[in-house]
């Protein structure tokens, strides 16, 4: 379903299939604790794992995964990423991660929406899903501003520097995404 590779035009960001020209900023996104926290990510990677990885995104027919650059700087900001690909149900879910500059300036808004309007109106997709850590209120009203709702609670789904920390699970319905 995601064998079409697009670029989303917004405002303020232009969403575009990544290259390994964005391991730079892929690795400098990673190498932020803020965004590792926010994302649940203890892993390190090297930039030749993260340049093998993004050098096969394209080939992958189950997932999308799009640089978000913004539109003021030409920078590469994050990735929105649709995966977990469900044909029969019609649905997928959804990541985003952004880089430290890119935080609190309406990018990350912007990118969900387009990513998700693209899902639902031109894959076609009924249900898109993701989980947000209950340490991160800023990007549950961001999901919740672009219309997902809120489904429940994984208890205790991350260990953080010693602390567990609860999960919380929230979708769009084709249903509920506004034409």
């Amino acid at each position: 379903m995601f064998t079409h590779k697009p670029t989303l035009t917004g405002e303020r960001v232009i969403l575009r299939p990544v290259t390994v020209d964005d391991v730079p900023g892929l690795a400098a996104m990673l190498a932020d604790p803020e965004g590792g926290r926010l994302t649940g990510t203890h892993a390190t990677f090297t930039d030749d794992q993260l340049r093998a990885w993004y050098a096969t995104r394209g080939e992958q027919c189950d997932r999308l995964d799009l640089a978000v650059i913004d539109r003021g700087t030409g920078s590469y900001a994050g990735e929105v990423v649709l995966n977990d690909l469900d044909e029969t149900n019609l649905a997928c879910g959804f990541r985003i991660s952004l880089g430290p500059a890119a935080r609190g300036r309406g990018l990350g808004t912007e990118a969900t929406r387009l990513v998700v309007g693209y899902a639902i109106e031109e894959v076609g997709l009924h249900r898109v899903e993701l989980e947000v850590y209950a340490f991160n209120p800023r990007a549950q009203a961001v999901y919740e501003r672009v219309g997902f709702v809120r489904e429940g609670v994984r208890r205790d789904a991350l260990r953080w520097d010693g602390e567990w920390i609860d999960a919380i699970t929230m979708s769009i319905l084709s249903t509920e995404w506004p034409r």
